[in-house]
């Protein structure tokens, strides 16, 4: 056993009554977790003083990841809208949804750099999936993770060599991406035999702060596939599988294991102290005490 779990942590249910949760977030101005139920088409919300479940917002045109911005406001996926919105006190904007001239497919993750660039995956699942979001198709013709800046405007593919992109991080100094690759399992159930993706996380060195070189197998994640995932404070990486949280070493080296009754889609880490990792996995939210906190505490946010 490692040191990464508080002494006598114990995993808690804490809610339940989605059909898939996704997208978890700690928002610190309210100490609530929130989250999306992507099917029911709503955004849930956690009050960690109150243990109350409540929604959020409804008719979200099916959100799914999320992370914070600089500014404390929530930075959000729409499969629906096919974009990446900011979400201020329910004030919803739209900040990027074409690349090129040609939409987005659907995306799925996002995470934002000490510098204000929004890094985010782009998947099909929102227009694969009927119960996802809405039919449509591919129009840039691949899966790609992109980076917007809002300063200029710009958007920029930065891996295209992921079959499926899904959950993303940095590491602590921001030096290195982590990309989940969740293409055994396809969008659409068909996996072409020229392209068959796998159920690893990538790793990429970041060279000026905005090129990904060197892209290379951190882990193959067992069983199941990596969705979600975050890194923390010492580079340790927390990802989902289909039975537990599991955490990787910065070597690749499996340190912990955290067995969830129901398969994952994401983490977080929150609380007060941002010591307790949410885990979002099928039709519930669940917690665990840790000794750490996330990669983003190192910068100072």
């Amino acid at each position: 056993m490692t040191q990464l779990l508080e002494p006598g942590a114990q995993l808690e249910k804490v809610a339940t009554g989605a059909i898939w949760a996704e997208g978890p977030v700690w928002v610190a101005a309210s100490a609530t977790l929130r989250f999306s139920d992507i099917p029911n088409n709503r955004i849930l919300q956690f009050s960690e003083a109150t243990g109350e479940l409540t929604t959020y917002q409804a008719g979200v045109d099916f959100t799914n990841g999320r992370t914070l911005d600089l500014d404390g406001s929530v930075i959000q996926c729409s499969h629906g809208g096919r974009s990446v919105e900011r979400d201020r006190d329910g004030e919803v904007e739209t900040l990027v949804d074409r690349w090129n001239g040609v939409r987005f497919n659907s995306p799925n993750d996002v995470i934002v750099k000490s510098d204000g660039t929004i890094w985010f995956t782009d998947p099909s699942y929102g227009i694969k999936k009927p119960t996802e979001g809405h039919p449509g198709d591919l129009e840039y013709r691949d899966h790609y993770v992109f980076r917007f800046d809002p300063r200029d405007g710009s958007v920029v593919p930065v891996v295209i060599d992921v079959e499926t992109p899904n959950g993303l991080a940095f590491s602590p100094d921001e030096s290195l991406l982590y990309v989940a690759d969740s293409g055994i399992s396809p969008p659409d159930g068909v996996r072409p035999p020229d392209r068959p993706g796998g159920h690893s996380i990538h790793v990429y060195d970041v060279f000026d702060g905005r090129l990904c070189k060197n892209g290379r197998e951190f882990v193959e994640v067992d069983p199941g596939l990596p969705d979600g995932f975050r890194v923390d404070e010492h580079g340790n990486v927390w990802t989902s599988s289909a039975d537990s949280v599991q955490v990787f070493d910065p070597s690749g080296q499996r340190i912990e294991r955290v067995m969830v009754p129901e398969t994952i889609a994401n983490l977080c880490f929150g609380g007060p102290d941002g010591r307790t990792v949410y885990v979002t996995a099928t039709t519930s939210l669940y917690r665990i005490r840790t000794t750490v906190r996330d990669a983003a505490h190192v910068l100072g946010r």
